[in-house]
């Protein structure tokens, strides 16, 4: 009996009290704060990055599937016939000779937008683009126009 009386008289002795004092908790606070307010600028932007590298990704795999596409046809799809013409065959002339699936499903840019197709392009044979965030011709940093003649 003796060791348990004095084993709960320590445990509830306020020399062996733990805890954290305010001032400990407010600078705890303070270092996150600072910590959060570099942070969490600098991670932000990663999601505008991330759609940015996934359009240039997406419209590097276009590219390729329609180079098959010549490949396979003698020539690229018409403007007319679009780039639908990589997952269905086209009916619109002139009728491929050697037509193949070269897609699954036509993707969609990253913000939810078809991706445009020229033929003959303006900066290049062809040109694949997307208008960017902003969905619309032109702009700067995240809005700006992504294309395959800068891959």
């Amino acid at each position: 009996m003796y060791g348990r009386s004095k084993l709960k008289k320590a445990a509830t002795s306020p020399r062996h009290a733990r805890g954290f004092t305010l001032i400990e908790i407010l600078v705890v606070i303070t270092i996150l704060a600072i910590l959060g307010a570099l942070v969490v600028p600098k991670i932000m932007s990663r999601p505008d990055e991330a759609r940015v590298a996934a359009a240039k990704q997406e419209i590097g795999s276009i590219n390729q599937a329609l180079k098959l596409y010549k490949l396979d046809n003698g020539r690229y799809p018409t403007s007319e016939q679009g780039l639908r013409a990589l997952v269905e065959k086209p009916t619109a002339p002139p009728a491929p000779s050697n037509w193949k699936s070269y897609l699954d499903k036509l993707p969609r840019d990253p913000w939810g937008n078809e991706y445009i197709y020229l033929n003959p392009g303006v900066k290049g044979e062809i040109d694949i683009l997307s208008y960017g965030a902003d969905g619309q011709s032109g702009g700067e940093k995240y809005d700006a126009d992504i294309g395959s003649w800068a891959l």
